[in-house]
Parts: C-alpha cells; structure tokens; sequence
C-alpha cells in the first residue's frame, strides 16, 4: 500500500469511491448516494485523502461562515485508519474555522477519543439531541 497520501480540497468526487467509503465504514448514507454526493458538495467545506488515486478519507463541515461550524462527516477506509488521516482531515477543517465561536460534532464509540485529543470536549451539561430513524450515522 502507497503510503504516501494527499490532500485536497476540491470538489472532484467519483460516486464509486465516495460510496465504496462509506460502505466501509457501515454508514447508510451509502444507500441514498445522490443525496450524499449533493450534501458533501454542498458543504461549507470539503477535504479529502487519496492515496494512489484512491479516496482514502473524507471530512466535512456545515457552517454559517462566523460563529458556528458542526462536523458531520469524518471517515476513513478502515485499513488507512490509525495512520494519521483523520486527525490531518480534522486538523484542516479546525484551522478553517480557528476563532468561531463554537466547533462542534457528535461522536460516538471508539471516535469520542479521538476528538478529545483533537481538543473536543463535552460542552457543560448539553446532552446530545436529534430526530432522526436510523440507527447508524
């Protein structure tokens, strides 16, 4: 495997590979690929991974350009995980939003931390909210 990784932050996306990467990683976002092609090209911001040509990671962030940016979106292929690729996407998407007011995700399982070590912290007594049917992310 190339170790060799770079990162951009085109909007260039093979659905192929964007569906294939969240199909890895357990995400039913893979079962509406148009939405999820639409969505991340939507994104306030958008940085991605390749290795060899190939879509190793990704990672977004919804924001209203001031304040407030929420991080939805960060994968990796499980067999680049724990080599530095999530903590360089999320490491590129902070420095864009350095001095908000407020940077926020929800996390869940072994990813709680890895943002902590990233600075994320439980904001006081908020307790995580949403309506969604789904299971999964």
């Amino acid at each position: 495997m190339d170790d060799v990784v770079e990162y951009r932050d085109d909007r260039d996306l093979p659905p192929g590979e964007v569906v294939a990467l969240y199909r890895a990683n357990g995400w039913s976002a893979a079962d509406k690929p148009a939405e999820l092609l639409a969505a991340l090209t939507g994104s306030h911001s958008l940085v991605t991974a390749w290795s060899g040509g190939r879509l190793v990671g990704l990672g977004n962030a919804i924001s209203d350009g001031h304040l407030v940016v929420y991080y939805p979106h960060l994968l990796v292929l499980p067999e680049w995980q724990g080599r530095g690729v999530g903590g360089q996407l999320m490491r590129r998407l902070m420095a864009r939003y350095a001095g908000f007011h407020m940077q926020m995700l929800t996390a869940d399982g072994r990813a709680v931390e890895f943002y902590r070590r990233l600075g994320f912290a439980r904001a006081g007594q908020t307790e995580p909210m949403w309506v969604y049917a789904g299971t999964d992310h």
